[in-house]
Order: C-alpha cells, then sequence, then structure tokens
C-alpha cells in the first residue's frame, strides 16, 4: 500500500493559479465520460465500459476498505501502473485539505472556545465551524480596521451572534428566510440576557441585525451592504428583492468584512463579486458549499469578448477570464461529485459501504424497470425522492439488530476442521444472498413506482426478470462508484481556485488566498477564500 504524491502546484500568484487549473484540465478531459455519467444509468448504458477493463477487473476484486481509500489517494502495489498512475495524479492535482490555521494572515489566532450559552442547540460539526471561522474572521477584521461584519446566509444566527456576543463586532446577519431571522432574533435575546451581565454598560452589548433578503445578484449584496447602518442595534427585516428598494436611507459608511459560512450555490459567487465591487468590503471570508447548485454556462473560448464578459457577469461558474480560456466545462454531474468527500468515504464502515453500493444498485436497475415499462414516465424526469436514504435507514436498523445472529450464522458456514463451506453463487435465484438482494430491490421498486404514481401495475416477475439481468454486474457498482468519488476532490479544487483567480484577476488591489480552516473529517467543505483588498497590514503570503 502507498498513498499518492504530495499536492504538486500553488495559487500564490495569478499565473500559479493558471497554471494549476491547466494541468486539471489536461488531467480532466480524459475522463470526462466517467465524470458526466450518472450511477442512475449505469446499468441501462452499461457504464462499466468506460472504465478501463484491466482496472474494473482489479477492483472488482480488492476488499471494500482498498476502494474508500482509493479517494484520499491510497494505492495498492500489485494495481495496474496505469490505475496507480492515474490515483497518484488526482491526488497531487487535489488542494491539500487536512487543517492548517498557521498561515501568516492568522498569526497569532485567538479561537475562543464557545460557552454553553453561545453553542446551545448546536451540532458537533457547527460547534467546530463556528467556534473557529468567529476567530478568523475577528483577527482579519482586526487586520483590516473593520468593526463590522456582514454574514451572508446567516441561516439561525450562529456565527453571527459568536461574533457579536463574543468579540463584540457590529453584524448584519444576511438570510433569505424571514423564519431564520425570526429564530436569529429571539436566540439573540435570550443570549443577550446572559451577556447583559458581562458588560460594564447595556450600551456595550451588541447584538446582530438581521435583515431578510434574497440576494439575486451580486450587486443587490453590494448596495446592500453600501446602504445598511452597521452601528444600529435593532431588528430590521426587509423583503425586497430589487436592490434600490431595499435600504433607501444612507448611512456613515464603515469598513466591513463579508463572510459566509457554507453559502449555497451562487450566494458564494455574488459574495466574491460583491466584495470586489463594494468599496467598504475590505476583507472577504468565504466557504462555499451545494456546487451542484451553481449555474454555469458554457463557454467557447473563440467567442468574442462580450460574450464572455455577459457569461462572466452573470454565471456561477466559470467565475475568471481564465478559466474561460480552457475547454473544459463542468455540467451537473460534475459538480455533484464536487461534493464529495474522501474524508468521509474513508471512514464508512463495510457494512455502510455495501449498504451504499446496493443502493446506487437498486437504484439503476430500478430506471431499467421504467425504461422498459414506463417509458412515458422516464421522459419527464421523474424524481423518486431519497428512496435509498429510507431504505439505507431501515436497513441499518435490521443490521444492528441482527449483528449476533449473523456472527453465529457464518461460525456455522465452517466444518469441523475449519475448513469454509462452498462459497454462495450470487447469480442463483435459489440462494438466499441472492432472494435478499432481490427483496430490496423489490422493496425499492414498490416504493418508487408508488411515489411515481404508477401503483402496482407490475407483475413480481417483470421485477425479478429485471434484477436476474443486472445482478451480474452489480459487483462493478463499488468501483465504478469509487474513481468517480475520486475525481470530486479535483473538480472542487478546479471550481475553488475559478474563485480564488477571478480575485486575482483585479490586479494588486486584492491579495486572495485558499486556507484550510476545518477539519474535513468533521467538516468537509473546509476550504475557505480568504481576501484582503490591499491597504491593510495583512502579510501576501
Amino acid at each position: 500500500m502507498a498513498s499518492a504524491a504530495p499536492q504538486r502546484h500553488s495559487c500564490d500568484s495569478a499565473s500559479e493559479t493558471l497554471e494549476w487549473m491547466n494541468a486539471i484540465t489536461s488531467f480532466l478531459l480524459p475522463s470526462k465520460p466517467l465524470i458526466d455519467s450518472h450511477v442512475v444509468n449505469f446499468f441501462k448504458d452499461n457504464l462499466w465500459e468506460i472504465v478501463d477493463k484491466e482496472w474494473m477487473d482489479c477492483l472488482c476484486k480488492e476488499p471494500v476498505q482498498n476502494l474508500l481509500q482509493l479517494p484520499s489517494g491510497i494505492v495498492q502495489d500489485y494495481w495496474p501502473s496505469s490505475l496507480k498512475e492515474f490515483v497518484t495524479d488526482l491526488k497531487a492535482l487535489s488542494i491539500f485539505r487536512e487543517q492548517n490555521l498557521t498561515h501568516p494572515i492568522l498569526q497569532s489566532i485567538d479561537v475562543v472556545p464557545l460557552c454553553t450559552v453561545l453553542s446551545q442547540g448546536m451540532i458537533a460539526k457547527k460547534k467546530h465551524e463556528v467556534e473557529i471561522l468567529a476567530g478568523v474572521i475577528s483577527k482579519i477584521a482586526e487586520a483590516c480596521g473593520a468593526e463590522a461584519v456582514v454574514d451572508v446566509g446567516s441561516g439561525q444566527g450562529y456565527l453571527a451572534q459568536v461574533l457579536s456576543f463574543e468579540y463584540r463586532l457590529s453584524v448584519i446577519a444576511l438570510d433569505a428566510s424571514v423564519h431564520h431571522a425570526t429564530v436569529t432574533k429571539a436566540r439573540s435575546d435570550r443570549i443577550a440576557k446572559h451577556y447583559k451581565n458581562k458588560c460594564a454598560t447595556e450600551q456595550q452589548l451588541k447584538v446582530p441585525q438581521t435583515v431578510t433578503c434574497r440576494v439575486l445578484s451580486s450587486d443587490t449584496l453590494a448596495n446592500l451592504t453600501n446602504a445598511v447602518d452597521l452601528q444600529k442595534h435593532v431588528t430590521g427585516i426587509k423583503q425586497q428583492s430589487n436592490k434600490e428598494d431595499i435600504l433607501n436611507e444612507h448611512f456613515e459608511k464603515h469598513p466591513l468584512v463579508l463572510a459566509g459560512l457554507h453559502a449555497c450555490g451562487d450566494l458564494s459567487v455574488n459574495m466574491l463579486r460583491a466584495f470586489v465591487g463594494c468599496g467598504r468590503a475590505k476583507a472577504l471570508v468565504s466557504l462555499g458549499c451545494c456546487y451542484n447548485l451553481l449555474s454555469e454556462e458554457e463557454v467557447d473560448p473563440s467567442s468574442c469578448s462580450e460574450f464572455q464578459e455577459a457569461c462572466s457577469i452573470s454565471a456561477g461558474f466559470p467565475m475568471s477570464k481564465g478559466a474561460k480560456l480552457f475547454p473544459l466545462s463542468l455540467g451537473k454531474n460534475a459538480r455533484d461529485l464536487a461534493c464529495q468527500s474522501a474524508e468521509r468515504w474513508r471512514s464508512l464502515t463495510t457494512e455502510i459501504a455495501l449498504q451504499n453500493f446496493d443502493v446506487h444498485a437498486y437504484r439503476a436497475a430500478f430506471q431499467l424497470v421504467l425504461e422498459k415499462h414506463f417509458p412515458e414516465v422516464v421522459k419527464s424526469s421523474p424524481s423518486i425522492g431519497r428512496q435509498g436514504k429510507a431504505l439505507r435507514r431501515r436497513r441499518l436498523g435490521k443490521l444492528l439488530e441482527s449483528q449476533i445472529e449473523e456472527k453465529h450464522s457464518q461460525a456455522m458456514e465452517y466444518n469441523e476442521i475449519g475448513a469454509e463451506v462452498t462459497s454462495h453463487d450470487y447469480s442463483d435465484p435459489t440462494e438466499p444472498v441472492w432472494k435478499e438482494k432481490y427483496g430490496h430491490f423489490k422493496e425499492f421498486c414498490e416504493s418508487g413506482l408508488l411515489r411515481l404514481g404508477c401503483g402496482s401495475q407490475l407483475q413480481e416477475s417483470d421485477l425479478i426478470e429485471v434484477w436476474g439481468e443486472v445482478q451480474p454486474f452489480t459487483e462493478m457498482i463499488g468501483p465504478f462508484w469509487s474513481l468517480r468519488v475520486a475525481l470530486g476532490q479535483v473538480i472542487e479544487t478546479y471550481i475553488l481556485l475559478d474563485r480564488v483567480l477571478y480575485l486575482q484577476e483585479q490586479g494588486d488591489s486584492i491579495n486572495a488566498f485558499l486556507l484550510p480552516l476545518f477539519d474535513p473529517a468533521v467538516s468537509p467543505r473546509n476550504m475557505a477564500v480568504v481576501a484582503m483588498k490591499v491597504g491593510s497590514d495583512l502579510p501576501k503570503s
């Protein structure tokens, strides 16, 4: 077993970022069929044929744990040399994700542990994120002379409240949900009662403002940021999406930090554009998520500059002019992969991983059922909801209940001298394992057909026929999905580099970095785009 080579590239300058993106483009283009495929069509389109046959033959024989380690860049010495080279290269092209708070811009950072009053209601993941990010934002605000923060996509206000009550910053909690604003206000009032005892006077207590606004463009965010009064500690709920109507008053201008903890889809992109266009915004700390929800426009590098500029303004991806020079478009399936986590993948148990592989097989086989018997439904691009997750939960419960029984039955499969009984034939419908898998597939289909309004229009023989057709190929689902997940980290790296390059293209007026703020095993989307407008004391590197 061997680990893949370390990261080979840097994004310290625009030229280095472009070089890295060019290398990723060259690597991903030959793998586009694998990237663009969807496991739903695995059996319908014979997707295992996309993968090199020598690779597939090798990976089908691998223990599940070896498949789970593949996205982390861990290869086996006996693997085909081309497969080892592929995994090594993709790991080397992926950004280093291990938590690191030693960057010069975070020098002497003070991360204050959250008290129970502030952390109430937070799950462990959220507490980890808020605790660290609040310290990072406070440090950067201090460096650029800002006493105010706009928390974009604030949710229930966890980050905003820590910044206000613990770090004494003026905060606007900006979210599209009126419900979130109401929850934030109520929670802030409860916390304020605790913190009033810690302040010398009531005037020193800072409570987050809440503003409800659907940010449809970077102009909306920039105009709101320029207009809002960050010194008034009141709750103002605005629901207009038109930038001219958000706030009509003009207040004294104060430097501020734009921050976002997992601002979804295009919201993170709008943050970056608003940061560039807003004079008051001196620093940016943005962690994105939900790349699958990004808007994307394919750009022909030979197209006119006016068209490219229009795409730069409207699309969530690509942002940078440099990215438009490369013949690489992503698409939704690729952006879905960018949401995967190698750290979470390798932490799965064998049992849970096998359940996941099985559910993918059931969903892909169900697609064949629809193609054969309900072609009119397929044309409507149906959604069957979270049938796979529901099935996994039920199976997990049964798994936990039957662990002792399974261990006993496994022991019984050995004869008196310790030799293993004849192995199962998984293609034999009379075998217990075949019956068990088919039973889960049948349950999946019945639930899916019911949700699609197709009821019980199928005979069981139809389902048995489909499962019989696909069952010999189900063992390839795990290797196929593992290879696709491995590509996800390279795609996410490309998306993040596009954002950094967009900031670097603004010239020497902005310093931009990519920093891994969180433990990726706890919070997979741990890479922050941190930027600072020149003029502060922040070091360049």
